[in-house]
């Protein structure tokens, strides 16, 4: 029987006691450096949120976004209000968990594929229902990239709160190597998001609504790294004092 590789043997909940100072000591010092360059970047960089009002009628909502982005919205919103996320449990991503702590996520359950994944989706529809919000990236944990996958579908069908997609740009970043090559935003640049018409599915529009979402989220390759105008010129980001999510 092959032994698993040292990186991948534990979960955030099984990692050995005299592992434990060690991996906290990293988790906690990784997880506040990223934290705080965040917050770098957000206080340096110019910003713009397009379609707020179109998340104004209801307080909690799915929101949808490619793995890509995961790094760009928290340098792009300030902090999220009622949130529930599910993070993997994977040991050596606990930083990730501490990521999301400081920036005001409430509540984390830890699943992934593989990794009691039903359980931890079945408790985040738990807490949807009870009026917090959550982010899917519908093509996590490992991709294909910008293929979506049918969870957060069914989150939507189970918990009756609706999907909606947002889209990112952002001028000046760094690709990282990797299956979703993460884009970091550097500081002192622009960058904002596009929140799409919300998706409520239904079991009489399942169909439908993944198209609708597939549709939505687009490929960034292919609509552009900045929102565009209608005359097809580039608008400059407006700067704004606060965001929320």
């Amino acid at each position: 029987m092959t032994s698993r590789p040292f990186t991948s043997r534990y979960l955030v909940d099984n990692v050995p006691l005299w592992l434990r100072p060690f991996h906290d000591a990293f988790s906690y010092s990784l997880g506040s450096f990223l934290f705080a360059y965040s917050r770098l970047v957000y206080f340096t960089s110019r910003k713009e949120v397009v379609g707020r009002e179109r998340i104004e009628t209801r307080s909690n909502h799915i929101f949808c976004y490619w793995h890509v982005f995961m790094p760009m919205a928290i340098c792009l919103f300030y902090r999220p209000r009622q949130h529930v996320w599910m993070l993997h449990p994977a040991w050596l991503a606990k930083h990730v968990s501490i990521v999301a702590r400081l920036f005001g996520v409430e509540q984390i359950v830890f699943g992934s594929t593989g990794h009691r994944g039903r359980e931890a989706a079945d408790e985040v529809i738990e807490y949807l229902k009870k009026g917090f919000s959550t982010v899917v990236f519908p093509d996590a944990p490992r991709g294909p990239r910008f293929v979506a996958k049918d969870g957060v579908l069914h989150m939507s069908l189970k918990s009756g709160v609706p999907i909606v997609p947002v889209r990112f740009w952002v001028s000046r970043y760094v690709e990282l190597k990797g299956w979703d090559r993460k884009r970091i935003p550097w500081p002192l640049t622009a960058m904002g998001a596009e929140f799409q018409l919300p998706i409520l599915v239904t079991e009489k529009n399942f169909d439908e609504a993944r198209e609708r979402l597939i549709e939505a989220l687009g490929v960034p390759e292919k609509w552009g790294q900045r929102r565009k105008g209608a005359e097809g010129q580039v608008r400059p980001p407006a700067q704004t004092a606060s965001i929320d999510l």
